[in-house]
């Protein structure tokens, strides 16, 4: 989480934490997706196919975009420091 304006780095420009604040929420937000997509995953009936395709499908697209806003995280720390 980002720090409280009173406590943030004075020499990090305001830029860095604009990003770092959306980033944090649209990882919130994926991490959120992930939990939903793999209630899905967990709840499809093993007899229907299609149903696991496509819970399966929506699954694999949360974690692609968890894995981006991971690295894009990483990326913010590794500029910051």
């Amino acid at each position: 989480m980002s720090a409280p304006r009173e406590q943030r780095a004075e020499w990090l420009d305001p830029q860095f934490w604009d990003r770092l604040e959306r980033l944090e929420s649209r990882h919130r937000q994926v991490r959120s997706d992930h939990e939903s997509a793999r209630r899905g995953l967990d709840k499809a009936d093993p007899r229907a196919s299609e149903e696991i395709r496509d819970a399966w499908r929506r699954y694999c697209d949360v974690i692609a975009e968890l894995d981006r806003t991971t690295a894009e995280f990483d990326a913010l720390c590794r500029s910051a420091s």
